[in-house]
């Protein structure tokens, strides 16, 4: 039976990529990073001891504090936050429990450097994939820039971003793979989940429907949301819904089927 205040690496990662994702703070000491040194999706990494940036970043919200085994100090900023009325849990076993269930984990060098993000304007399929990506798994606060084709690599360099589908970059297409899969690939997100959910990304974006059955829905739905919304950050608010369904269906619902039943009408 769980401790009071803990919650289990599996509880974790069921709310990881939905709306309803604590936020997560990792406040392993340097040492104990050396021995793993990658994040759970979305964490923030802060000091255990910089109380006034781990109550700023929480402020409102429930939250997860993640130590090296879940001992003294994830129990004791958690119960610091819960002094301030906040919801606090501890993750039960710490970051080693998690390495040890073979769950997502982020390097820790690229979590440092995803706050903000730049692509080309007018996204449709791949790129709002990837902006739900970023938001659900990587950076829940993260910045995306959508602008013309030929300032991308200019503004990614000017202000810091990360350039993402566009030629001649890291996270881009490669051979039949789109930038979702590179994007999960690179930063270490390979699920069941998420890769049945690529498959669904990959087919719609190339225009390849027989790979997966899902995928001309997609595009229709990703046509329909293009033409609703003449600004591309409105576009992926309003997709990130369709995006969380088709994630929980990845998930859980993709063995379901479904027949119409009349009740014996003719």
């Amino acid at each position: 039976m769980p401790q009071l205040n803990t919650i289990a690496p599996k509880q974790l990662m069921r709310l990881i990529g939905t709306p309803d994702v604590p936020v997560i703070v990792d406040v392993r000491i340097a040492d104990d990073v050396a021995l793993h040194p990658h994040v759970i999706p979305t964490a923030l990494k802060l000091d255990h001891d910089a109380f006034d940036a781990i109550l700023a970043a929480t402020q409102g919200h429930p939250s997860v504090i993640i130590c090296h085994e879940g001992h003294k100090l994830s129990h004791g900023v958690a119960a610091r936050l819960r002094s301030r009325g906040q919801k606090a849990e501890v993750l039960e076993g710490g970051a080693v429990a998690w390495a040890g269930a073979d769950y997502p984990a982020i390097p820790l060098a690229k979590s440092q450097t995803s706050a903000r993000w730049v692509t080309r304007a007018r996204p449709k399929i791949d790129r709002i994939a990837c902006g739900w990506l970023i938001r659900r798994f990587i950076n829940q606060g993260a910045e995306i820039l959508y602008v013309p084709r030929a300032e991308v690599i200019g503004v990614a360099q000017r202000f810091d971003a990360i350039p993402f589908d566009v030629a001649d970059v890291a996270l881009t297409h490669r051979g039949d793979l789109c930038t979702f899969d590179a994007m999960i690939a690179d930063f270490g997100l390979s699920h069941p989940a998420l890769e049945r959910l690529a498959s669904v990304v990959r087919a719609a974006d190339t225009n390849t429907h027989d790979q997966s059955p899902e995928a001309a829905g997609l595009l229709a739905l990703s046509v329909g949301l293009s033409r609703m919304c003449r600004d591309d950050v409105t576009q992926l608010e309003t997709a990130l819904p369709v995006y969380d369904a088709l994630y929980r269906w990845a998930r859980d619902g993709f063995t379901e089927t479904h027949e119409t039943d009349l009740g014996g009408q003719a």
